[in-house]
């Protein structure tokens, strides 16, 4: 791979990422290992062999194959991330945990295929806006083609219940539609539709109210819904400025749920504080910024939109865990990027790193420049 022109500088952030993420996985996994007796092993084959190994392997791949490959093939990609994600309603194949149907059994491993559909909508919605062309403005193919995209995915996903993740690929691919030029009255108006019908969804959902309403008042209801806040500031507030140092949490052992899922934010602000904190939101923006430089320079519309995607997808899910952990939005189920358990997680979103750095290969960076 170091025999190509890639972005360095964004493969490098990614890296640093992954250290920390491994660090902070580690010293988490312990607290869990003690307090309910999870078989660690199992732990560590999962995130470390599945996520980080299997996902290395696929960043080192993604980053060599041609953009052009992923376009020419999207539509199949797109088909079959949706039949991988069918196999979790099959009894015996798919499971439930925590009231959801969103995993595979396979054994020693546990899989979540919605999140193949993050990369497979993204690749092939970029197919759709490029196709497009000027036509983008268009209500019907515009707004049309993105509706019939997340319609398919709403009904897969929503019944699992997976509302996050929903969320998380509406908003990529409307960055991307924006990104395309695509009508802003347009945009604005499917924004207002959306959030019209996420409050009918919250309305109907009672897990989703319960959300809301312990967002609204983080004190309610300490010893059940909000019980998971509540712990979860603790922590935070016990680090203070420099952190209790690695491995010396204690939330992790006896109060904090799902240490080393949803609340590992948590478990890191508690051993390594404030300024620990600071330094892993300056990664994550460095990660952002660096990668929509990498769209914004892309010699094509179609690695301008990917990339547009795959970023503001993982950039924004990041962001909504950390600030669903101090409060700042509402409670939500899912991982932090590159840190939490979560081998499947892990895998694709480095695979996705991958199509990113294939796209600065061919990037306006590495273009001659005229003298």
């Amino acid at each position: 791979m170091w025999n190509t022109k890639i972005d360095k500088g964004f493969f490098w952030i990614v890296i640093s990422l992954l250290v920390v993420g491994l660090f902070v996985f580690i010293s988490a996994s312990l607290g869990l290992h003690v307090r309910e007796g999870v078989a660690f092993s199992r732990v560590v084959f999962n995130q470390m062999f599945f996520g980080l190994g299997m996902g290395l392997i696929a960043l080192l791949i993604g980053a060599r194959i041609p953009i052009e490959f992923w376009r020419k093939y999207s539509f199949y990609f797109f088909c079959l991330s949706l039949l991988f994600t069918v196999l979790v309603f099959i009894p015996g194949i798919g499971f439930e945990h925590g009231g959801a149907k969103r995993w595979l059994d396979l054994g020693p491993l546990s899989v979540q295929p919605s999140e193949s559909i993050k990369i497979a909508a993204t690749l092939y919605f970029a197919t759709l806006l490029v196709s497009m062309g000027k036509k983008v403005t268009d209500f019907k193919i515009g707004i049309g083609s993105l509706m019939g995209t997340l319609g398919v995915i709403a009904i897969l996903l929503l019944l699992q219940p997976d509302t996050d993740t929903f969320v998380v690929i509406a908003t990529g691919l409307l960055a991307m539609l924006f990104v395309a030029k695509g009508s802003l009255k347009h945009i604005g108006g499917l924004i207002g539709a959306g959030m019209l019908g996420l409050i009918i969804l919250i309305l109907i959902r009672p897990y989703l109210l319960d959300r809301i309403t312990i967002f609204l008042d983080p004190s309610k209801d300490p010893q059940g819904a909000g019980y998971q806040i509540q712990q979860s500031l603790i922590a935070v507030g016990s680090g203070g400025i420099m952190g209790r140092g690695m491995g010396q949490s204690i939330q992790k052992f006896n109060y904090l749920p799902e240490p080393i899922g949803d609340s590992i934010f948590a478990v890191y602000a508690e051993e390594w504080g404030f300024i620990g904190s600071i330094t892993l939101l300056a990664l994550f923006g460095s990660f952002i910024w660096r990668g929509l430089t990498i769209a914004q320079k892309s010699s094509t519309e179609y690695g301008k939109y990917v990339a547009t995607g795959i970023i503001t997808m993982i950039g924004l899910q990041s962001l909504i865990n950390i600030g669903s952990m101090v409060a700042l939005f509402p409670l939500a189920g899912i991982p932090l990027t590159f840190v939490s358990k979560g081998g499947t997680s892990l895998l694709f979103s480095m695979a996705a790193v991958g199509i990113v750095l294939s796209i600065s290969r061919d990037s306006k960076y590495f273009s001659p420049k005229k003298k």
